[in-house]
């Protein structure tokens, strides 16, 4: 059976039930089909992963009912041959010189209306557009918010892996020396170790000391971390080409006794909100039971951003954990409960966990302790 680090490998098959889910969860909503960009979504849908940056048309096509087909140059169709689903869809290839717009058009419905990946170029849409003045276009995120959050079995060793890895950071962090660093220094250790524990990407290592930590998405600085600092750590990454993404509070020497009670207090909080999490409960309750506790203690208006958001293959995807969002829980749905207060000027505190949907409740993917840990 295949570890944590060699996870069973999804198949063309896997793609092609994808692809098909998508194309009737289009259709299901009132759409005409879907229009897939490079990016996160095309990865999911097939594997294939094109060049980063490129100016030329390339584009998955799903319809209901009809085979997939994957628009791409010709000078990059070898490559997309070789993707894992590339057996599940068919390839149609353009030449430099040829209008990559009108080998497109006849695959859509003229009078259609398509849910298109939100990270489209908009010289891509706007070719369509003139192509197929008939057609309109809705975002992904809008009119699909569901299309990549239940993870399968296979899926949910990716990212229990990924965890692991996370927390194996984190144990490791703690043992390094904070006062008399930079916030730089420790984020470069942080970033070192999500790479040593497998990672292939890191794509975030918040390091809020001091007064910096009051700012969410502060960015590790020149800031010299001192004695007495409480530092918040948020860092996270793919593994496995699935995302971590944790965050625990620590604080240098001894806290105080005001910060000591607002760490419990977060740290409450978030256990409120993972004990939510069960199925055919609304993400907003998720948000409710984490904001509820961090209220009733006074510090309300000092949490101010949402609960979570859903993670799988990048770190920040639907389905979000805020007031308003009536999606409910499906088992196999994975996300993060982040609560945090913050005190402009002073210090903030944030703990966070990777949460997944089990059929009767809710399961962490990171394990280590969410008490506030003394560093030197």
């Amino acid at each position: 059976m295949p570890s944590p680090n060699q996870p069973v490998p999804f198949t063309a098959d896997d793609y092609r039930a994808r692809m098909m889910r998508a194309a009737e969860s289009a259709a299901a909503a009132g759409l005409a089909g879907v229009l897939v960009a490079p990016g996160p979504d095309m990865v999911y849908l097939t594997g294939y992963q094109p060049p980063a940056a490129t100016e030329r048309l390339t584009a998955l096509v799903l319809v209901a009912g009809q085979d997939p087909v994957l628009v791409v140059p010709t000078l990059e169709a070898p490559d997309a041959e070789k993707a894992v689903g590339a057996p599940a869809l068919t390839l149609r290839d353009w030449t430099d010189g040829k209008d990559p717009y009108a080998v497109t058009a006849p695959l859509l419905d003229a009078k259609g209306r398509f849910g298109i990946s939100d990270n489209t170029w908009a010289m891509h849409l706007l070719g369509l557009q003139q192509q197929l003045p008939g057609t309109s276009y809705a975002s992904l995120t809008e009119a699909l918010p569901m299309l990549r959050a239940v993870k399968d079995a296979h899926e949910l060793e990716r990212l229990a892996a990924a965890g692991a890895a996370a927390d194996a950071t984190y144990e490791q962090i703690l043992k390094v020396r904070f006062a008399g660093r930079k916030e730089t220094d420790v984020a470069a250790d942080l970033a070192r170790l999500l790479t040593e524990f497998g990672h292939s990407q890191v794509d975030f290592t918040v390091v809020g000391s001091g007064p910096n930590g009051a700012n969410p998405h502060h960015e590790a600085g020149d800031r010299t971390i001192e004695h007495g600092d409480m530092v918040v750590l948020d860092f996270g990454g793919l593994k496995l080409g699935y995302g971590s993404d944790t965050s625990r509070t620590v604080h240098v020497g001894e806290p105080t006794a005001e910060e000591q009670r607002v760490h419990d207090i977060v740290r409450e909080a978030q256990e409120a909100g993972c004990k939510a999490v069960r199925p055919g409960v609304a993400c907003q309750e998720i948000d409710r039971a984490a904001r509820a506790v961090i209220t009733e203690f006074g510090y309300g208006e000092r949490f101010i951003h949402r609960t979570g958001h859903g993670i799988g293959v990048t770190t920040h995807e639907p389905p979000y954990m805020i007031e308003g969002e009536e999606q409910q829980l499906v088992p196999g749905m994975c996300f993060s409960v982040e609560p945090g207060v913050y005190l402009p000027g002073r210090f903030g505190v944030r703990i966070e966990d990777i949460v997944t949907v089990t059929e009767d409740g809710g399961r962490r993917l990171n394990a280590t302790a969410r008490e506030l840990a003394i560093v030197e």
